[in-house]
């Protein structure tokens, strides 16, 4: 399993020379499975420059998650090019929550006067398939959803291939149960002795005490989740868009220092745009 970054910053894409070790796009998750099926998790604006690669690649086969309907999850999506080409096939997954189906959820985004191209001028062959509790199975991939706790809901997933698992879990707070999400335990039991959790840390706790309700985890609460589950790797995710390279990094270095402390064999990083992890 390969898992790879498009984006990892959340809310908003940013520029600007603090944001150049771990880059401004939104979130666009990609994984390849060890038959080269190509998972793409989210259309967030990182979503453009991948699809420039898989043309590149000339790769026109791919499934679609999606973890909820906030507009820096989809905005990319108008903007990848292989969805306009007819020799494309894509999966789509997803719970659509407020909205009647995925097509809908995200057909909405090129509803005029919202973009100059329609949903119909999409020529890729599309399925579509509502994923809220039932796992999925890609060949060598089983692949397992989650609900988030987050405003108007929002779904996890775990992929899992060789006794390999990969747990992605944006948009995520810990610390405070929206409709529909699941108690602190929960997600516990869900990460128990995964490989790599990537997880939301949009958070500093000073700032959290403004933004409680708002969906998304202290970083330290992050943390304090991986311990508790014996994860081996902790990813920081969602970068705050106003949080620069170096805060990042003091975050990072609190974590690190914590789980020193704890003597935990927990490692941590925080992604950044165009990172690579193998499993």
């Amino acid at each position: 399993m390969i898992i790879r970054c498009w984006g990892a910053r959340g809310s908003i894409p940013v520029s600007g020379k603090e944001y150049m070790k771990y880059g401004g796009d939104t979130t666009c998750i990609e994984i390849r499975t060890k038959n080269d099926e190509i998972i793409i998790i989210d259309a967030g604006s990182g979503i453009r420059r991948l699809g420039n690669r898989l043309l590149a690649e000339k790769k026109y086969h791919f499934t679609l998650l999606f973890t909820h309907a906030h507009w820096d999850h989809l905005m990319g999506f108008p903007f990848f090019k292989p969805i306009y080409l007819k020799e494309t096939n894509i999966d789509i997954i997803g719970c659509p929550f407020a909205q009647d189906t995925i097509k809908q959820m995200i057909s909405k985004i090129m509803q005029p006067p919202n973009f100059p191209l329609n949903f119909d001028d999409i020529h890729a062959k599309t399925s579509y398939y509502k994923s809220c509790e039932n796992v999925h199975s890609l060949k060598s991939m089983t692949i397992e959803p989650i609900a988030l706790s987050h405003p108007n809901q929002g779904m996890g997933y775990k992929f899992t291939e060789d006794g390999k698992s990969f747990v992605f879990l944006t948009d995520n707070e810990l610390m405070f149960k929206h409709p529909g999400g699941l108690d602190y335990r929960g997600y516990v039991d869900f990460c128990m002795n995964s490989d790599v959790l990537i997880h939301d840390a949009e958070f500093k706790k000073e700032e959290y005490k403004k933004r409680k309700t708002w969906g998304h985890s202290v970083y330290t609460d992050a943390l304090q989740l991986a311990l508790d589950a014996k994860v081996k790797t902790l990813g920081l995710f969602h970068h705050n868009q106003d949080r620069s390279d170096q805060a990042i990094d003091s975050m990072l270095d609190d974590c690190r220092t914590i789980i020193n402390k704890s003597r935990s064999p927990l490692r941590c990083f925080a992604l950044y745009q165009d990172m690579e992890i193998k499993l």
